[in-house]
């Protein structure tokens, strides 16, 4: 099992879920690193593929910005097919708000499916994972 810290992967307005990312955090890492008010439309967001050797499978995300005390990182993820994001979990909460499509998460026995407006909150450590649908997408802060 992979710990993610800050960085971690789903979907259009989407976040990650927790995929197995294979570059670094350091890599991925394009958005602000500032203490200043931050306001920035979806269209200037700056998609990476997450996994280039998928091609056009890829989730691809964009890091929008990262504390730079904490490393609190918040970003976009979106899948273009459906996704299976295998059990994982993170040194730090994490919470995703769902934009399109649906996800199923499941933690503790229990599963949800979230769609558009949806939110949820997972504490760190908290083992977990998640299924997406084609055109997933979903806002990710940790």
């Amino acid at each position: 099992m992979r710990i993610y810290r800050v960085q971690t992967a789903f979907p259009l307005a989407a976040t990650m879920l927790g995929l197995s990312v294979i570059s670094s955090p350091a890599e991925m890492t394009t958005g602000t690193h500032s203490e200043q008010p931050l306001f920035q439309d979806l269209a200037q967001a700056q998609w990476k593929k997450m996994f280039p050797d998928l091609g056009d499978a890829s989730p691809e995300i964009a890091i929008l910005h990262v504390d730079p005390k904490t490393e609190a990182t918040q970003l976009l993820i979106r899948t273009p097919k459906a996704l299976h994001v295998r059990q994982h979990w993170h040194s730090a909460n994490e919470t995703h708000t769902m934009i399109t499509g649906n996800a199923t998460f499941a933690c503790e026995g229990n599963r949800v499916e979230l769609g558009p407006g949806g939110f949820n909150y997972m504490p760190a450590r908290m083992v977990h994972e998640a299924w997406t649908t084609d055109r997933f997408r979903r806002v990710h802060h940790r």
